[in-house]
């Protein structure tokens, strides 16, 4: 079977699920990212503000995959989920240093609470030629 035939769940070793859902999905050569928040290895919020929360989050994208056989440079589409829009600008920088010169279409959505008081989650999707 050739790497875009696979389908399944994908889940890092030690990641931490909060509803019924996996960290992600291979479809032929997508790969599916569920939404990520900031959780530590301990499965609670990381401790410091929103740059903090914005880098475990992208480090939980990272393993989801790393786990699925792809990098940050596979993403072809990201969405941010910010609790309070003021947060955008530290997000963003976070953000870019993540992808560093790759950059996928991304969108950014307000909304009024996240899992476990979060106050950041990303998903993406990336695609594995």
């Amino acid at each position: 079977m050739g790497v875009n035939e696979r389908t399944g769940p994908v889940v890092p070793q030690g990641a931490t699920v909060v509803g019924p859902y996996v960290p992600g999905f291979r479809a032929g050569g997508f790969l599916f990212v569920s939404g990520q928040i900031p959780l530590g290895a301990d499965g609670e919020i990381v401790s410091g503000g929103i740059d903090a929360q914005a880098k475990a989050s992208l480090d939980n994208v990272a393993r989801v995959l790393a786990a699925g056989g792809a990098g940050p440079e596979h993403v072809v589409k990201a969405t941010i989920f910010l609790v309070d829009m003021a947060d955008f600008a530290a997000v963003n920088s976070v953000y870019a240093d993540f992808f560093g010169g790759h950059k996928p279409a991304r969108a950014c959505v307000a909304v009024s609470a996240l899992p476990k008081g979060a106050r950041v989650e990303i998903e993406a999707i990336a695609y594995i030629p």
